[in-house]
């Protein structure tokens, strides 16, 4: 495994706090960058890997000096809850071998070489950060991802899906995690929904049945929309919810108690 590419380091006045762009050899030929953001004077206590939802690229680059990335998807954009909540958010961008196009497909998600780029990950964080539990959260599409991914790397503290894709289109004509074998997964588990998210592919009902099985994480309220039902700016992507959402998986990634009920 060999770091490719270390892009900006911040050096503040008596410490050194460090946000780091990373290029990662995954596979051979195949790299995976991802971002570090910077904890401040917070110590992590849990690491998370984030992985946006839709096609999973964020245009993860430096660009006049600075680290770029798109962060209007729910977990970009909530990176700084996690670091209030001592969790080091680590944002991933696409393999370099799944940069065209519409991004992952979903069966490159369930596959061998998309568990081999996420063990490395995992690894490296775990290099960098001894002792703390690395956990996989997804959102909307990339929960295929975590969930799969939950089935396949044991090394994994855990695993958060939020606003999950249960069905494989936005009219539910094509069952997604509706249908997946949760038994596979040999580590912890956790759901997050918004009761009133009004994308088809991700209904509120089908979290409930998941909760008879696992624990559940139900998000009431938030801001008006600002975009469609199955994009980050509604429900969907627990708009104006977005702290006491990650304050509640925060809590539940650090053992602590959390709230299954957000108002």
């Amino acid at each position: 495994m060999k770091i490719l590419l270390l892009l900006l380091a911040v050096v503040l006045p008596g410490k050194i706090c460090a946000q780091e762009l990373v290029a990662l050899q995954t596979r051979a030929g195949v790299t995976l960058s991802f971002f570090i953001a910077n904890p401040g004077n917070r110590t992590p206590q849990a690491v998370a890997l984030l992985l946006a939802g839709g096609g999973g690229g964020i245009e993860l680059r430096r660009e006049d000096g600075q680290v770029r990335f798109q962060q209007g998807n729910f977990l970009p954009r909530a990176r700084r809850e996690f670091i209030r909540n001592a969790v080091l958010p680590v944002i991933l961008d696409n393999p370099s071998d799944q940069q065209a196009g519409a991004g992952m497909s979903d069966g490159f998600r369930a596959s061998k070489e998309h568990a081999a780029d996420m063990r490395a990950v995992v690894a490296e964080m775990k290099k960098r950060h001894p002792g703390l539990p690395v956990f996989i959260v997804g959102t909307s599409r990339s929960t295929l991802s975590a969930a799969y991914l939950g089935a396949a790397l044991e090394e994994a503290a855990g695993v958060v899906l939020t606003s999950s894709l249960f069905f494989g289109d936005m009219r539910g004509r094509s069952v997604a995690l509706a249908g997946f074998d949760w038994s596979k997964v040999k580590v912890p588990l956790l759901f997050v929904h918004h009761a009133d998210d009004g994308c088809g592919a991700t209904p509120y009902f089908e979290a409930l049945r998941i909760a008879k099985r696992y624990p559940l994480v139900t998000v009431h309220g938030g801001k008006p929309a600002e975009s469609g039902p199955c994009e980050p700016r509604a429900q969907h992507g627990f708009y104006g919810r977005e702290a006491q959402t990650v304050d509640a998986i925060a809590a539940w990634m650090l053992r602590k108690p959390f709230s299954k009920e957000i108002h």
